[in-house]
């Protein structure tokens, strides 16, 4: 049986000699695969590709411009064919000349496959609600009334002159609340009303009601108002336009149009509840998806929250910042996204190349800007590595120090001049990375974002990125598991190879790592805080009163800090490098309280003896002197069979209390009195 792997075969072409090929360079940084170069692959040469087809093993082609005519020209094929772009974010550049390491890069990157992930599916039947203040939304359910089943509804209208036929419905009525996905949106209608048939020179209303609800697939909003939803750029089925701009009517019209059958979105993220540190026994921990969620995807859910995968847009701002793992983002994994950076910048190293600045972007943005400055400016500098992920939000601490472990320069984070929702969850992420190379000793500016629009721009910034020291060797680790089992992995790296690597590096409020501070003189050792503990951080001892912690389990979410009853815990912070090999750290540690009776250890010894302190002589139980005070020093147990040979009654000598009055003695008392 021949159990070799089919060969990687790696098809590039000058695009009829535009651009420069520096196959040696390409050839070190891909080593396992066998480079074909040509000049004109999608005309004179095709048979070369048709060839190359034919053959197993894996295929990939540096061109994404005749994807679609190679793919058919492949036909049906047991490997898949990877298109990557190495023209325009590379060859078509100021410094294409020397750009061959660059292009070993993109090409390792493109070799790594990307998981399946799951799908959700929504449903439209058509149910469209178009909610305006005139004409202009008539008129737009004019134009979709032969695709849609169109109801429109205005709000406090003027003089709205009644239409000849009643071909939709026309109401009157303000939209209090929204809620809903697409194909299941609920909205509560206020001052709700229908148009008498009656109307004649203007529309006039019956009498209206509040708190009306109306059901419906899609909304086309032409109120001119505020936004139903939050982030509502994000939210798929509601369509915006300011009615006084016609073309942008127009195309939320074009769009509605086709929103009929059924839809495949991506389920972005994965939730595991039993990971989640959101809260215990009522007491809210760890709240940072909820705070960074833009659409309101994320609710609280008990002891755990909820992901709606129905609303959730996919900004990965929960994943990146959640401490425990129970939300992951899938469109990739983190572990997958870590393993494309380190191909892309291995392939970079061992090309030759030198101080690559990683340059994250999105898709719908980045991909354009990159493309027009290929075209009509400069190109990118040969040492930016542009590497496109679904959503800049998405991205996480641990593919930051991952990057500077396999040997980025820098990181740059490409944004829209005014993003469509909040980044706040990356403005954290690159405080944080910030935190850790400063204290590391990477000196100047590290990661930092760039927001524009214009090609120009984004030319000139990434040109005057100063240039910067990398680590002497790169490091070479696999990124496989959960986020924080690779973030931790990528820090130990990354202090191993730091120019002034040093143990305890103290982090911006709300990262994920930490330790605790204990005021132990306030400390009872009730262990409250272990009982709520989300990761076991904080340990008790089965033989005798004691509070350990472990640092490098600690997740800082928080549930300690809201559950200690003596409020003597607050969060620190912070990255100890050793704290992954330190035994657990013993907080506080007492003797036991031994049972007076059996010698059992039941308790804390100084807590036992601080209320019995308390009780002697200041309860009316506990006389100055009695014995029944030693039932406060004995275990449960034995503070029964005591009790009970005793004969202990409590309630001994306090007067018999009157019984309750019920609603017949009141009525008996006042036919006495009448």
């Amino acid at each position: 049986m021949n159990l070799e792997q089919p060969a990687k075969t790696i098809l590039i072409c000058s695009c009829e000699d535009t651009m420069r090929l520096d196959t040696a360079a390409i050839r070190r940084g891909c080593a396992n695969s066998e480079i074909r170069t040509f000049r004109h692959l999608c005309g004179a040469e095709l048979d070369h590709f048709r060839s190359a087809a034919k053959a197993d093993g894996a295929l990939t082609v540096a061109c994404t411009q005749q994807a679609a005519q190679f793919t058919d020209e492949a036909g049906e094929r047991s490997d898949r064919i990877t298109f990557t772009n190495i023209r325009e974010t590379a060859g078509w550049s100021r410094d294409g000349a020397t750009a061959g390491a660059k292009m070993a890069a993109l090409l390792a990157a493109a070799a790594i496959p990307s998981p399946d992930y799951p799908l959700v599916t929504l449903s439209s039947e058509g149910v469209i609600l178009i909610y305006g203040r005139d004409e202009a939304a008539i008129e737009a359910g004019c134009l979709l009334a032969q695709h849609l089943d169109v109801t429109v509804m205005l709000k406090q209208p003027g003089d709205v002159t009644p239409p000849a036929a009643a071909v939709f419905p026309i109401v009157k009525g303000t939209i209090r609340n929204a809620r809903g996905h697409f194909g299941a949106f609920e909205l509560t209608i206020d001052d709700c009303a229908r148009p008498r048939p009656s109307s004649r020179e203007r529309l006039e209303f019956e009498a209206p009601r509040n708190g009306a609800t109306s059901r419906c697939n899609l909304v086309l909003d032409l109120s001119g108002e505020m936004p139903l939803f939050p982030a509502h750029d994000l939210r798929d089925g509601y369509l915006r336009a300011d009615p006084r701009d016609p073309a942008a009517v127009l195309r939320a019209v074009l769009s509605a149009r086709d929103l009929v059958g059924s839809f495949d979105k991506p389920k972005y993220v994965d939730f595991t509840p039993s990971l989640c540190a959101h809260s215990r026994s009522k007491l809210t921990g760890c709240h940072r998806c909820l705070d960074l969620c833009p659409t309101g995807a994320i609710t609280p859910a008990g002891d755990h929250v909820a992901v709606n995968a129905e609303i959730c847009a996919g900004c990965g701002q929960c994943a990146a910042a959640c401490p425990t793992g129970a939300a992951s983002y899938a469109l990739p994994p983190a572990d997958t996204q870590l393993q494309t950076i380190r191909a892309m910048l291995l392939a970079y190293h061992d090309a030759g190349g030198a101080r690559p600045v990683l340059l994250l972007h999105d898709r719908q943005h980045g991909t354009p800007l990159i493309d027009a400055l290929a075209r009509h400016g400069d190109g990118l500098p040969a040492n930016v590595l542009p590497l496109a992920v679904n959503e800049l939000t998405q991205v996480g601490l641990e593919a930051v120090i991952g990057a500077f472990a396999y040997g980025a320069s820098a990181v740059r984070f490409l944004l829209r001049a005014k993003p469509r929702h909040a980044t706040t969850g990356l403005s954290q992420t690159i405080a944080m990375a910030d935190a850790v190379l400063a204290g590391l000793g990477f000196d100047g500016c590290r990661v930092a974002t760039i927001e524009t629009d214009d090609p120009d721009s984004l030319g000139e910034q990434l040109s005057g990125i100063e240039t910067l020291t990398c680590v002497a060797q790169p490091a070479t680790f696999k990124a496989v598991g959960k986020r924080r089992d690779v973030l931790r992995f990528g820090l130990s790296e990354l202090h191993r190879l730091a120019p002034k690597p040093v143990d305890v590096i103290a982090l911006p409020q709300g990262a994920p790592i930490g330790a605790i501070s204990v005021n132990t003189d306030g400390c009872t050792l009730c262990l409250s805080c272990v009982s709520v503990c989300p990761t076991g951080a904080l340990r008790d001892d089965p033989d005798r009163p004691m509070l350990k912690f472990v640092e490098d389990a600690c997740v800082q979410c928080g549930l300690c800090q809201s559950t200690c009853p003596e409020k003597v815990i607050t969060l620190r912070p912070q990255i100890d490098f050793s704290a992954s090999r330190a035994p657990a750290q013993v907080i506080k540690e007492e003797e036991p309280a031994l049972c007076v009776r059996c010698g059992t250890p039941f308790g804390v010894k100084s807590t036992i003896e601080r209320i019995a302190a308390k009780l002697e002589g200041r309860h009316w139980m506990y006389p100055a002197g009695d014995k029944r005070l030693d039932a406060v020093r004995m275990c449960a147990d034995c503070r029964v069979i005591v009790m009970s040979e005793q004969q202990f009654d409590p309630f001994r000598g306090i007067p018999e209390r009157a019984p309750p009055r019920t609603t017949d003695d009141y009525l008996r008392q006042r036919e006495s009195k009448g």
